[in-house]
């Protein structure tokens, strides 16, 4: 293909996503405002990861429904990044405070690798799945410091919940830094498998699911789990389409 031809095409790829599909079809420095914003969304996904959740504001923005401060076994930032394992497990101190109350359902806040998606998106979430799931109990949501996906499985294990679903901030890229994702697992224990969790991610605003459509997924999949007894490959999100009107 010609440079022309890949001119004429650039435009029209942009328009279908946020990456930065192609700067100058014939080859040339970068334009400054590229450069200014290519260093600007670097800088924004070093920030979502390294800053700290503020987990006061998160509380806070869950209105008043019950919360559990935790944290994992990672002591902190550095040691969560060079050590996933220790993101996995609660401290002790932290698994003591889990009290056995059997809700249907365990909520879990993590901030895993991006501050921004956790504070932007994760109480809305909440509240969503509240609404959208008002014949589940709920039990005290989780807010774990310095935890990954796996955690969950020991918080619902020691609630005794037969289901748990963890908001986590995902890994940031140069076109989104606030992207939230959602694992839900059935019967979670220490040791369970990914193949045993369905995730919903891209949950933000830029391109990504929006709240609404994203606790509608989060609503159907708990239920189907529910009625099934699993969730991971056994688990599928088979709703017919919706197709436009004509």
């Amino acid at each position: 293909m010609s440079g022309r031809d890949l001119t004429d095409l650039s435009p029209r790829l942009r328009a279908l996503t946020p990456a930065r599909v192609r700067l100058d079809a014939a080859g040339g420095p970068s334009p400054l405002a590229a450069v200014l914003d290519f260093q600007a969304s670097h800088a924004r996904a070093r920030d979502a990861i390294r800053q700290p959740v503020d987990w006061d504001a998160v509380r806070g923005a869950l209105g008043g429904r019950p919360s559990l401060d935790l944290h994992s076994r990672a002591s902190d930032r550095d040691t969560y990044i060079r050590r996933p394992d220790l993101g996995r497990r609660l401290d002790a101190a932290s698994l003591a405070r889990v009290e056995r109350t059997g809700p249907d359902l365990c909520l879990v806040i993590a901030d895993g690798l991006s501050a921004l998606a956790v504070r932007t998106h994760a109480a809305a979430m909440v509240a969503a799945l509240a609404a959208a799931l008002p014949e589940l109990s709920i039990g005290p949501v989780a807010l774990v410091r310095e935890g990954r996906v796996a955690v969950g499985d020991e918080i619902a294990e020691a609630m005794g919940a037969p289901l748990c679903l963890v908001l986590i901030g995902e890994r940031p890229g140069l076109s989104v830094s606030d992207s939230l994702g959602a694992y839900l697992t059935w019967q979670p224990r220490v040791g369970t498998p990914d193949s045993s969790r369905n995730c919903v991610s891209n949950i933000h605003a830029n391109g990504g699911l929006d709240h609404a459509r994203a606790s509608d997924l989060l609503a159907y999949l708990i239920r189907r789990a529910r009625e099934i007894g699993a969730t991971g490959v056994a688990l599928k999100d088979d709703r017919a389409p919706v197709l436009p009107a004509p």
